[in-house]
């Protein structure tokens, strides 16, 4: 299990984004993206050809398994046969070290998080990705395609891979009314002080932005990663009042496991593979996606601009999101499948019901994890957005 999925941006590469995010560049014919940056123009890969013999990868842990840590758990060895591509793969702790090892040149593909695929795709560290040369991608859910953490002016920059849900979790001994708000873990008088939780990472001042969507719409929120000024500090204030009833913020999934089974902590974020073994070790939790919705993450395949393998890249990138590939990967970390065909393979035939797979309401309520840039990734053009550099600095603020 991957111990965080994000972590602070380094300076360089937010200096990167910035200096691919230059929409008036005037260097491309192609307009500005999503996030009103316009990405360096690189081309797709317009064939496939023969495999290289070997393809680089960095994943999260867990993406790449090959049978040393759990005999049951091997894609790589069956992809290997199949392709005559070796996998060699490095195992990135933090978005901040997978997007720091994709720039050495060394690697031709990378699981990416939303927060470091818009630096990585500004960067010209990855290429878009042709998708006709995926044959799996034809099933992934159409919710999936084409967002702004994975494409830019209708552009794919990769393959969906697998999301979740930032959700809201309680001890049910403990906390006896189900909450139904994120309004639990930043009221000042709650009763539950020094037993809340709360997600270490800077994108966590989203989740406070999400908040203030619902409770102060005179802010004008829109995108949780799009903050003015004005609208970051509310945010970031909050976040600081927050900090009086935290008890443990957590980036490792095993340690708030064993911190809710403990007692010390009863209330706060949490993804659903964590509730999923807590449940099994007979600990009383229940979750919601409160009203307000909740932030989550979705994340991408992409390939090296400059991959040295590209031809064993694309054969890994369908292999991992091919059906039966895919399920098995979702099952054993904990998260919903990217491929449609995938939830008619998994073991536990309700795991997709479980993880809200082809639940495209659910789905609608969570905001994924994005990059904030200075442009307003909402599309406001008359203000300047905070950028993640600045993001970090003030969670290291807010942590005191």
């Amino acid at each position: 299990m991957r111990a965080t999925r994000l972590a602070l941006v380094a300076m360089a590469a937010v200096s990167l984004l910035a200096a691919g995010c230059g929409g008036n560049s005037g260097k491309s014919h192609h307009g500005t993206g999503a996030g009103g940056f316009t990405p360096p123009n690189i081309p797709a890969l317009q064939s496939l050809g023969t495999g290289e013999g070997q393809v680089n990868l960095v994943s999260w842990a867990g993406y790449v398994e090959d049978g040393s840590n759990n005999k049951d758990l091997d894609w790589v060895h069956p992809f290997e046969k199949q392709t005559g591509c070796k996998v060699n793969n490095k195992v990135a702790g933090t978005s901040d070290e997978m997007v720091s090892l994709m720039k050495t040149g060394e690697y031709d593909a990378v699981s990416a998080s939303g927060d470091a695929s818009l630096r990585l795709i500004a960067g010209g560290t990855v290429a878009p990705v042709n998708t006709s040369l995926v044959p799996n991608y034809a099933d992934i859910f159409p919710d999936l395609k084409n967002k702004p953490w994975n494409s830019v002016n209708g552009k794919m920059y990769g393959i969906p891979h697998g999301r979740g849900a930032n959700m809201l979790m309680w001890r049910t001994d403990k906390v006896t009314t189900a909450p139904d708000s994120w309004s639990v873990v930043f009221d000042p008088n709650s009763p539950y002080k020094g037993h809340i939780t709360a997600y270490d990472s800077p994108i966590y001042i989203a989740d406070a932005a999400l908040y203030l969507m619902s409770t102060q719409p005179a802010l004008g929120i829109k995108d949780p990663y799009a903050l003015d000024q004005k609208q970051f500090d509310a945010a970031v204030n909050l976040l600081k009042e927050q900090k009086q009833l935290v008890g443990e913020y957590w980036s490792d999934a095993t340690k708030i496991q064993q911190s809710f089974k403990s007692g010390d902590t009863v209330l706060g974020t949490t993804w659903q593979v964590i509730a999923n073994g807590l449940t099994a070790d007979k600990t009383p939790v229940q979750t919601t996606l409160p009203k307000e919705g909740a932030t989550g993450w979705s994340d991408t395949w992409m390939v090296a601009a400059n991959a040295k393998h590209p031809n064993c890249a694309y054969k890994w990138l369908d292999w991992v999101v091919s059906p039966k590939v895919n399920a098995q990967i979702a099952e054993s970390w904990g998260e919903a499948p990217a491929n449609s065909k995938a939830c008619a393979l998994t073991d536990d035939k309700k795991f997709c019901d479980t993880y809200h797979a082809a639940d495209a309401p659910y789905w609608t309520k969570v905001h994924y994890w994005n990059t904030p840039i200075t442009q307003c990734i909402d599309g406001r053009t008359n203000v300047k957005c905070v950028d993640y550099a600045k993001w970090t600095q003030a969670w290291t603020q807010i942590k005191g």
